[in-house]
This record gives structure tokens, C-alpha cells and sequence, in this order.
């Protein structure tokens, strides 16, 4: 483990024999980019596009606001955040293994990111999905997540679903 990562252990799951932990990273993690490559296949599926039709949206470089799920020492899912502005973070490449889902990972990590983003002093976060991806949608929700405006309206998607949340 490098200088750049802290490992933190919560409790995601109630099964006692299933150790899963989150860790903070950064963008040049390997397990990272494994699960964005998935991330990328799983969209490409859903929204029948190709990968280079996002690729230069899609692409997360020299990030240190990473964090991936492990289970016992296997990569099952990630997220990061980006800065959005000066009191913003956008939350971005949110992945969990299919396998996995409805276990609370995801929740577990938006909280993570949350409070990451505001131990660095944010107030807000913003996040965008697809129409495609329901139960992602409504997960956000739950999280106290809103609709808003599309980030960049001249270049948004018509498949795309922008939602804000205050932090503090």
C-alpha cells in the first residue's frame, strides 16, 4: 500500500463470514480501473453505445478521491468524486459487481464519499445517471438526493438524470 492509500474496514454486511472493507485510493489503481472497464461494458449494454462514444467523458486521471470495495481482498465495487466547483464534488463511476448488488455497497459508498468530500470541506454534491438505471436513481433518492438541472444543458444527454444533495 502506498503513501496514497488508507484503508478503512465498515461493517457493509451483517454476515460475519463475509469481510468486505472500503479503501480510499486514487486513480492509478489497478482494481479501479478493473472495475470501471465493467462499469464501461455494463453501460454499453444498457444504453447500446459503444466504449470510445464516452471514452473521453468516462475517463477519471490523477484522482486521489477513490475509494474501492473489497471482499475478502477481491475488488467488488468503486465510486470516486471529482471537484465541481468550489463547494461541489461530483459523484463519478459508481460500480458494483452484480453479484453484489442490494447488499448496501452502494449506499455504504455514496456515504463514504460524503463524507470525505466534507471532511476536504464541501458542501454539496451532485451526480449524474442514466434513465436506464432505475435502481440506481432510486437509491439516490433514498440518500436525500434531488432532480436538478442538467449540468451543461448544450451537451447533455437525453438519457441523462442530473440530482444535487447538500452534504452539511
Amino acid at each position: 500500500m502506498d503513501s496514497r492509500t488508507l484503508t478503512l474496514t465498515l461493517a457493509l454486511n451483517i454476515d460475519s463470514t463475509r469481510m468486505q472493507q472500503i479503501t480510499r485510493t486514487h486513480s492509478d489503481n489497478p482494481d479501479f480501473h478493473k472495475l470501471t472497464d465493467l462499469l464501461d461494458d455494463e453501460l454499453c449494454r444498457i444504453y447500446n453505445t459503444r466504449k470510445e462514444d464516452f471514452e473521453d467523458y468516462n475517463r477519471i486521471t490523477d484522482l486521489s478521491t477513490v475509494i474501492v470495495v473489497y471482499e475478502n481482498a477481491q475488488p467488488i465495487a468503486c465510486g470516486c468524486f471529482k471537484i465541481f466547483d468550489d463547494q461541489t464534488i461530483e459523484l463519478k463511476r459508481m460500480f458494483v459487481l452484480p453479484e453484489f448488488r442490494g447488499s448496501g455497497i452502494a449506499t455504504s459508498m455514496v456515504r463514504e464519499l460524503e463524507a470525505w468530500a466534507t471532511e476536504l470541506g464541501y458542501k454539496y454534491a451532485v451526480l449524474e445517471t442514466g434513465k436506464g438505471q432505475p435502481a440506481a436513481i432510486a437509491m439516490y433518492q433514498n440518500l436525500g438526493y434531488e432532480f436538478t438541472g442538467h449540468f451543461d444543458p448544450e451537451n447533455s444527454l437525453e438519457i441523462s438524470v442530473c440530482m444535487k444533495k447538500a452534504l452539511c
